[in-house]
């Protein structure tokens, strides 16, 4: 898919049937077709009666997941043949055994390419775990951070307990439910509360031959976000607040649609920025300042040489925490994923010099160290630290 839509976590509808379980449900008939790191391939949900389970839904490219994967092994071992931790992707197999073997653990990892499993227990937004009980009864859909070493040993104790719910949203098109507009509509500021269930996103309608570079929505966005987008998707690390404010009001988040008339296209971020500045007390700027980054560099003329100049006629890139294929992309690009996907905790600076378009394929383990440096070397490009003057977007 092309660059349209950013997603904070996964934020992915599916064709949901009427297997959805609910707390106080019984699970009955659920199989895992394909288990890795297990002593078998594939188990029906029923063998584990008796012991306590828990489902953790989750991806390599999912960066809590991952955090969240420690706590999972260290009550996998503190309850080891009372409590079953099993994991389930709906990445390929391939993509799970390498990260087996970078990362070992003591959990099972079903892979669910189908997400038939998911079928049961729809969600939005990854981490996203499921506690049931010895009976079969589920009694937690959750965040993994709140299973905690007490929730298992009450509920291998029978008794009840009640961790906060994760009940995310389904719709088909959050955007299109939620931000109706008629093709008429030439103007538009519209704030709207957070929309509990729904992840956070936002969409700029680069397919829409209506509302094509005059419209932003964002669901589930705190106001440095918003600012973020309307500065030109300003990198997290680019960012600094001076002011400090309550918690309440940074937690805060809100749902928000622009639109402008035909022909202003080039005034949509403006605009946003002068309905923000004026709507809110939270004050955002440009500024430079002196900071410690990574340079993007060509380090070996003779790899970079063999990069393939694109023919494409437009730009068509997808990437994720693991992975980064584009056509008719320039460096540029490449270093603006490294920093806004966060793969690397600096900003990164192309100071290559080449503004040629290429069709570039990097991939990586991000859990395996030196891996993105290897993959990187392989286009004959590195990374250095150096201190430069850059833009850093200012709260106040």
């Amino acid at each position: 898919m092309k660059k349209l839509l950013l997603l904070i976590f996964l934020c992915v509808t599916i064709q949901f049937s009427n297997a959805q379980l609910k707390i106080g449900e019984t699970v009955n008939n659920i199989t895992f077709k394909t288990i890795l790191n297990a002593p078998v391939n594939r188990a029906d949900i029923s063998q584990f009666k008796g012991k306590v389970i828990w489902l953790e839904f989750w991806a390599t490219w999912c960066s809590p997941c991952v955090a969240a994967m420690p706590n999972l092994q260290s009550l996998q071992k503190a309850y080891k043949g009372k409590l079953q931790v099993i994991t389930i992707t709906s990445e390929k197999e391939v993509r799970i055994k390498q990260f087996i073997h970078n990362r070992p653990s003591n959990l099972w990892f079903a892979i669910d390419t189908a997400d038939a499993i998911r079928a049961y227990f729809p969600f939005h937004t990854i981490p996203h775990s499921i506690l049931i009980d010895k009976k079969g009864v589920v009694v937690a859909i959750t965040s993994p951070e709140n299973i905690t070493k007490q929730a298992i040993a009450d509920v291998l104790a029978g008794k009840k307990i009640n961790l906060p719910v994760k009940n995310d949203l389904i719709v088909e098109d959050p955007f299109k439910t939620f931000f109706p507009a008629d093709p008429t509509v030439q103007s538009r500021f519209l704030v709207q509360p957070k929309i509990d269930g729904l992840g956070s996103a936002y969409m700029n309608y680069q397919r829409d031959s209506v509302f094509k570079d005059r419209r932003l929505s964002m669901l589930n966005l705190s106001l440095e976000n918003a600012y973020r987008i309307a500065y030109g998707d300003v990198p997290y690390g680019r960012t600094q607040e001076l002011t400090p404010r309550a918690i309440e009001e940074e937690n805060k988040l809100y749902c928000i649609d622009v639109i402008v008339p035909k022909g202003h296209e080039a005034d949509l971020k403006p605009y946003m920025i002068r309905q923000l500045s004026s709507n809110f007390d939270l004050q955002a700027a440009m500024e430079k300042q002196r900071k410690t980054v990574y340079i993007l560099t060509i380090a070996d003329t003779a790899k970079f040489a063999k990069l393939k100049r694109s023919t494409a006629k437009e730009k068509d890139f997808t990437a994720d925490h693991s992975d980064f294929n584009g056509q008719d992309v320039k460096l540029s690009d490449l270093a603006g994923y490294l920093e806004g996907f966060g793969i690397v905790k600096l900003p990164v600076v192309d100071e290559t010099g080449d503004n040629t378009s290429y069709d570039i394929s990097l991939k990586y383990m991000p859990e395996k160290k030196g891996d993105l440096e290897n993959a990187l070397a392989d286009l004959g490009l590195q990374l250095k630290k150096e201190e430069r003057d850059i833009d850093i977007l200012v709260f106040r």
